[in-house]
């Protein structure tokens, strides 16, 4: 486990997950949104970010969370050697999305952008849930099916399963020692 992609929903824990898998690995930790988007919640312009998305991807140890558009986003699946797939029922998603606005109001959460507009950002988090569902999350079912063989592909679709993969991220690292 060298580079990986961490994707699904909005609102699923991916950047939880994300940032514990971060610790446990020693992997440096990469969040698109904070890619995507200035302080204050600008949107860095296209070109920028591809750059960069292009220049992280050639390196050999990252974890990447989050979607950053449909390009992006399967450019780093082929190159990850591990994908993870947070993929809930949609109401964890949407209760997801409402504790980080919430928790928003007092503090920044974690891989998100300083500043940025927490209410809209988050009523855009709501309409992109179904979104998701309808369009992506098939695809990306599909994609780990097909990538079984070839990666270490995990589908966590509930908060125990993440607890669980977690813990078993924890032990691996304990026996190999490092």
């Amino acid at each position: 486990m060298q580079r990986v992609a961490v994707f699904g929903n909005a609102g699923g824990g991916k950047s939880t997950l994300a940032c514990r898998l971060a610790a446990l690995t020693g992997l440096p930790l990469h969040v698109v949104d904070m890619m995507e988007f200035r302080p204050g919640g600008a949107r860095v312009p296209q070109d920028e970010f591809l750059a960069a998305h292009a220049q992280l991807l050639r390196r050999e140890r990252w974890i990447i969370d989050g979607f950053g558009g449909a390009g992006p986003a399967w450019e780093r699946f082929a190159r990850a050697d591990t994908l993870i797939h947070v993929d809930l029922a949609l109401p964890w998603h949407y209760l997801g999305v409402t504790h980080r606005l919430l928790k928003g109001l007092f503090v920044t959460p974690a891989g998100w952008p300083e500043g940025s507009p927490m209410w809209r950002s988050s009523l855009s988090s709501y309409r992109v849930i179904p979104l998701c569902h309808r369009h992506l999350t098939p695809r990306y079912r599909q994609l780990l099916a097909e990538q079984a063989g070839a990666k270490r592909v995990h589908a966590l679709r509930s908060p125990g399963q993440m607890r669980e993969f977690l813990a078993a991220v924890a032990r691996e690292t304990v026996t190999r020692g490092g």
